[in-house]
């Protein structure tokens, strides 16, 4: 069960994630700020939402060995 559950909230952090640089991806290029090869869900949005999905991994619930 625990490793259920770290895989859930990693998935849930992965969506987040890539929902929430996707957003900011969006305003950088509206605002003329971003680079014109910057795209969204591209991939510096699908790395940054990896590494925070393998963040909330390694910290999720962890079965005690006995």
């Amino acid at each position: 069960m625990p490793e259920f559950v770290g895989g859930l909230l990693a998935a849930a952090a992965f969506c987040l994630t890539l929902l929430a640089l996707n957003a900011l991806t969006r305003v950088l290029i509206q605002a003329h700020l971003s680079p014109t090869d910057l795209g969204e869900t591209g991939l510096l949005q699908v790395g940054g939402a990896l590494v925070a999905a393998r963040v909330a991994y390694r910290r999720g619930p962890r079965r005690e060995s006995l």
